[in-house]
């Protein structure tokens, strides 16, 4: 099986005060900075908060081989943190767009990515990027990893699909979406076109069914919630439920 775990699953607004009373524990209504571990060792993000996780949780630094820059807005791409992680892990990884602007990361082999071309983590694993619909001055883009087959999209940050995405996506039978929940269960919200609220989500799963992208098999997963524009988690994990949804929290393991 293949495992994936959540460090993080806030939005830029993370609860600096409640996260900062709870130094040493995670908790759903405290969410910080998203990022995400696959296999223990492939890391997804590195925010201001991802290295505290990583202790909280008990994973050494020295554990991740592979870096995964979705983009550089600073609650995802903590340079200082990134660079603490090169030193303590000589040889890391950082896969990022191509058009991305890195600062020097000692140690570290940077990858710059060609969006839509396949490119091999270790045997059996591939990650692909594809674009995202985010501010485009800081080298957004999902990842699309396959597992032998087992296919997963991390989709944050990002609002609807842009056209050339969803095309490339069609038909790929996701085993599970990860998909940017920035606003809550609310319509009107003006981040519509770089992050997704709960209802624009249950408008886009139709259409994703109809092309082969999600089926009824695919594991959906809302993450990157905002804390200051969604319910508590219970409340937004029971309304969520309703669609056939999951909500991430800081912590969180699944297998697929």
């Amino acid at each position: 099986m293949n495992k994936l775990q959540f460090l993080g699953t806030g939005a830029a607004d993370f609860a600096k005060l409640r996260a900062a009373n709870i130094p040493d524990r995670l908790d759903a209504d405290a969410r910080r900075s998203s990022a995400a571990l696959l296999h223990g060792h492939m890391l997804i993000d590195c925010g201001p908060h991802t290295l505290d996780c990583l202790r909280i949780l008990g994973i050494a630094q020295e554990c991740i081989t592979d870096l995964f820059i979705t983009h550089l807005h600073s609650d995802h791409f903590d340079p200082e943190n990134v660079r603490t992680l090169a030193k303590n892990r000589p040889g890391l990884r950082i896969f990022v767009s191509d058009a991305a602007m890195m600062p020097e990361i000692p140690g570290a082999v940077v990858i710059p990515m060609e969006k839509y071309r396949s490119y091999t983590v270790a045997d059996g694993v591939t990650v692909t990027a594809v674009d995202a619909n985010h501010d485009a001055d800081f080298a957004p883009q999902h990842y699309l990893f396959d597992f032998d087959g087992k296919k997963l999209l991390y989709a944050l940050d990002g609002a609807w699909f842009i056209n050339k995405s969803y095309n490339f996506l069609k038909g790929c039978g996701l085993s599970v979406l990860v998909i940017d929940a920035t606003c809550g269960d609310y319509e009107g919200d003006f981040r519509m076109a770089e992050h997704n609220s709960i209802p624009m989500i249950r408008l886009m799963l139709p259409s994703l069914r109809t092309v082969g992208i999600v089926n009824d098999n695919t594991k959906i997963v809302l993450s990157h919630l905002a804390p200051s524009l969604h319910d508590t988690h219970e409340n937004t994990v029971n309304n969520a439920a309703r669609d056939g949804l999951s909500v991430a929290y800081d912590g969180m393991e699944m297998e697929f």
